[in-house]
C-alpha cells in the first residue's frame, strides 16, 4: 500500500473541512448563521470572548443572525482556516498575527522582537492609525480584519534547563509558529527555531523533538505544557495580537445593517476578551508556579541587545518605516 504524504493528508483535511462547513454563511428560514472556527480549547478566554460575540450578535440582530463556533482546531490549522476564508468556505476565524504574515506581509511587524515598550504602547498602536491600517491591508487578500484580541507577551519556556540569558539558548531547539520572522528572531537570540503546529507541540516537548517553546502565560497553562517544561523565562520578546478575520465573501453578502451589527458584536467581544485575558494571565502564573514551574525574570536588555541587528536589517523597507512609526508612538507621553 502506497504511503500517503503529510502534505497529501493536510490537503485531504482541508477538502474535508470545506465539505463539513458547506457554506460560510448559511441562511435558514429566519436566521443567518456565520460559521467561525479557531484552534483554541473551549476553556481559553478567546473562546469565551467569541461566545460573547455570538450572544451580542443575536441580541443586536433580534435573533436574525448568529455565529456557529468550531473550536479546538476541528476544521484545521490557522493557515488552513485562512485559506478557507479566502475561498468562502468559512465565515470567520481567530488567528495569531504571526502565521497571518504569510498572507499579509505587513503583519510580520508583530513577530519582530522588542518593538513595543509595554502593553500601553501596544494598544495605542493597535487602536490608532497604524493598527487600523494593518487590518485594512488584509482586504487585498480576500479577507477582512475586524479587530485585535489581546494575546499578551510571548516568553520562552524550556524542559531540561533554565534560560537566564540569550547564551542559554545556544544548542536549544525552540518551537515557533510558522512564521519566518519568528524563526529569524530565535536565530538572532542564539537558538534553533523549529516550526511545529500547536496541536502537535505537547507531544514534541514530551518526546524531546524540541527543547522548549515560547508563548503567553494562559496558553502555557491551558495547554498543560507546564507539565513537561518546568522553566518559564519572562523575557517578553514579542507582543503578537490575535486577529479576528472575516471572509470577504461573507461581508459582501451582508446588508449594511447586518455589517454594522456584526462589527458592533466583534467590538463588544474585544472589551470582554481583554478583561478575561487579564484575569486568565494572573491565574495562569499562579497555577504554573503552584505546579512547580520556576519562573525567571531575566535582564531583558541582554535579549534586546541581541536583536539590534535584526531591527537594522529592516532599514529602507516598508517594515522599517512601520518600526519607525511605532517607535514614535512609544515616545508619546
Amino acid at each position: 500500500m502506497r504511503n500517503i504524504s503529510i502534505q497529501a493528508l493536510r490537503l485531504l483535511c482541508l477538502m474535508l473541512a470545506s465539505v463539513v462547513t458547506l457554506v460560510a454563511c448559511q441562511q435558514t428560514r429566519d436566521t443567518k448563521i456565520i460559521r467561525m472556527a479557531h484552534g483554541l480549547d473551549v476553556t481559553h478566554p478567546v473562546h469565551h470572548a467569541i461566545k460573547h460575540m455570538d450572544e451580542q450578535l443575536r441580541v443586536l440582530s433580534g435573533g436574525t443572525m448568529q455565529i456557529d463556533i468550531y473550536p479546538s482546531g476541528q476544521l484545521g490549522s490557522e493557515r488552513e482556516l485562512i485559506e478557507l476564508l479566502q475561498i468562502g468556505s468559512l465565515g470567520m476565524t481567530k488567528v495569531s498575527a504571526s502565521p497571518l504574515e504569510s498572507f499579509v506581509p505587513e503583519m510580520k511587524i508583530f513577530s519582530i522582537p522588542y518593538v513595543f515598550n509595554d502593553n500601553e504602547h501596544l494598544w495605542r498602536v493597535l487602536n490608532g492609525s497604524i493598527g487600523k491600517g494593518l487590518l485594512a491591508a488584509t482586504q487585498k487578500y480576500r479577507i477582512r480584519g475586524m479587530a485585535y484580541y489581546d494575546a499578551g507577551s510571548r516568553s520562552f519556556y524550556s524542559c531540561k534547563k533554565p534560560i537566564y540569558t540569550p547564551e542559554d539558548l545556544a544548542g536549544m531547539k525552540i518551537r515557533v509558529q510558522k512564521s519566518q520572522t519568528s524563526i529569524d528572531m530565535v536565530a538572532a537570540l542564539g537558538g534553533s527555531a523549529t516550526p511545529i503546529s500547536w496541536g502537535e507541540l505537547y507531544t514534541a516537548l514530551q518526546q524531546g523533538v524540541v527543547d522548549g517553546a515560547e508563548n503567553n502565560p494562559p496558553s502555557f497553562h491551558l495547554s498543560k505544557h507546564y507539565e513537561v517544561c518546568k522553566y518559564y523565562t519572562i523575557d517578553e520578546h514579542t507582543s503578537v495580537p490575535d486577529v479576528i478575520l472575516l471572509s470577504n465573501v461573507v461581508w459582501e453578502a451582508l446588508s449594511a445593517q447586518e455589517q454594522k451589527w456584526l462589527q458592533q458584536a466583534v467590538d463588544a467581544s474585544v472589551i470582554y476578551q481583554r478583561e478575561r485575558w487579564k484575569a486568565a494571565t494572573q491565574e495562569a502564573m499562579r497555577a504554573v508556579q503552584n505546579a512547580g514551574v520556576e519562573v525567571i525574570y531575566p535582564d531583558k536588555l541582554l535579549f534586546q541587545q541581541k536583536v539590534v541587528g535584526l531591527h537594522q536589517g529592516y532599514q529602507d523597507t516598508k517594515i522599517g518605516a512601520l518600526l519607525s512609526a511605532i517607535k514614535s508612538e512609544g515616545e508619546i507621553q
